[in-house]
């Protein structure tokens, strides 16, 4: 048991190590492209627009972003294999003008020029980014969330979605600032 034990805590240690002084938000978990492609009809994404994604994992959404919607998309990623991953898939589809990859802290960027933020984070992870949210975003911004609400603001529009052709429900939050 103490064996097992150590390891877990060796395990957390060499994951804080990791990260270094940023703190991961949310796990890896990709979201459906028919979900992205929702997430992005919801926020109204238009051609030119300025979107973020925090916490863009393999880029997806950055990607279909810049490719269908024509906007100009910047994702925002802690771990570095999936930075790698993105960036290698932009480069492959010659997207490297309108879809980038910051490598860092969500917490620590600026998205004062954003028209859109898609967000698919833990509930206290969406508590984290708020503030800051809240500081940053212009009047008129959205901001789509995934399955997890933004507690303290009202969502103008709430999007269930039955089944994602893949067995899975899910739920869609605008909001605008």
């Amino acid at each position: 048991m103490r064996r097992l034990l150590a390891i877990g805590v060796l395990g957390c240690a060499m994951l804080a190590a990791q990260s270094g002084d940023a703190e991961k938000l949310a796990p890896y978990y990709p979201t459906p492209e028919t979900i992205v492609e929702r997430m992005l009809q919801l926020g109204g994404l238009k051609a030119g627009e300025k979107m973020f994604d925090l916490g863009s994992g393999d880029g997806r959404i950055v990607i279909m972003a810049a490719q269908k919607f024509h906007a100009n998309a910047v994702g925002v990623e802690l771990d570095k294999d999936l930075v790698k991953q993105s960036l290698e898939k932009i480069r492959k589809l010659g997207l490297e003008k309108t879809a980038h990859i910051v490598v860092g802290d969500l917490l620590k960027q600026n998205y004062g020029s954003a028209d859109l933020v898609t967000v698919y984070l833990l509930p206290v992870s969406n508590d984290k980014v708020q503030p800051l949210l809240d500081r940053q975003l212009k009047k008129g911004a959205r901001v789509v969330a995934h399955d997890f609400e933004f507690k303290n603001w009202t969502p103008e529009k709430v999007e269930p979605i039955e089944d994602d052709g893949e067995g899975r429900s899910h739920t869609l939050y605008l909001y605008r600032k």
